[in-house]
């Protein structure tokens, strides 16, 4: 194989939410661990780098305004800064980067919901901002349902002083589109020629599902591309937590076609899986 595939990271909040109750704290909004309890933090970082993550996200990715300013004490800026300064610490020395992961806001922009572009503008660019200057390497935004707010994102990240590498990922539904009725093919129309280093998927769908729709980002542009699928479909367990279907070798042996996908560049996971996941995609890289 002479494409350079780099491996990514799994899941961050289902593993934040495993420790904190194996420790005794609180189920609370993950990005609060990384003031409240930055150790376990440190510590999924440090589990994805050992499984062989090559790339792994602070834990940024719903720390925004919207979101932050509901807790008292908190400032984005705080927050958003401290998840990347443990990520970079936890990794010192290993070689692996550091991305600032940003999700959708909670919110519908206009003409949908009540939210103006330029304020939401204004959120992504606070936490571009803080995230740049704590020294993350990427900007990952990820699990979007709207192309149009990933548009105004990318075009808050084009204002930072110095420039870093932006990847989009979407979340698709079974039918091929957004939940706002976004298709792969709008997606790669909008979003290509802003200058982003590469388009993708992530979350909603195990790689079964998935497959055809990364084939068909493949289908329309020479973008590298981002892939991170669920493993598998989620159900509730008696004692009221969600579980996925897929076991760790299984999930690898349904992505592996992924890998014939000749612009496939970054591969890990999303919701369901965890840094023995990540291990059986590096040894089927490798």
């Amino acid at each position: 194989m002479n494409k350079k595939i780099t491996i990514l990271d799994g899941a961050q909040g289902t593993r934040l939410w495993q420790l904190a109750a194996e420790q005794g704290f609180d189920r609370e909004p993950v990005w609060k661990y990384n003031i409240t309890h930055p150790e376990i933090v440190a510590q999924v970082c440090r589990e994805y780098a050992e499984a062989g993550s090559e790339i792994i996200c602070a834990n940024t990715f719903g720390a925004n305004r919207l979101s932050v300013e509901k807790e008292n004490g908190f400032t984005v800026p705080q927050v958003v800064e401290a998840a990347v300064g443990i990520a970079r610490d936890a990794l010192a020395g290993t070689g692996v980067q550091t991305a600032l992961d940003i999700g959708p806001l909670s919110v519908l922009m206009e003409p949908y919901g009540d939210l103006e572009e330029d304020e939401a503008e204004e959120i992504f660019a606070e936490m571009l901002a803080a995230g740049a200057s704590a020294g993350a390497e990427l900007i990952f935004f990820e699990t979007f349902l709207d192309m149009e707010m990933m548009r105004v994102g990318v075009q808050a990240a084009q204002t930072l002083p110095r420039a870093i590498p932006v990847v989009c990922s979407m979340s698709f539904e079974k039918s091929g589109r957004t939940m706002m009725g976004n298709s792969v093919e709008d997606v790669a129309e909008l979003l290509a020629p802003m200058g982003v280093a590469g388009l993708g998927m992530n979350c909603s769908l195990g790689p079964d599902l998935s497959l055809p729709m990364i084939r068909r980002f493949a289908d329309c542009t020479d973008l590298p591309l981002f892939f991170k699928p669920n493993a598998g479909m989620p159900s509730t367990a008696p004692d009221g937590t969600t579980v996925y279907d897929l076991g760790a070798e299984q999930f690898a042996a349904e992505v592996a076609p992924v890998l014939e996908i000749p612009n496939l560049r970054w591969l890990g996971g999303c919701c369901g899986t965890d840094a023995a996941y990540i291990r059986q995609l590096k040894a089927m890289v490798r």
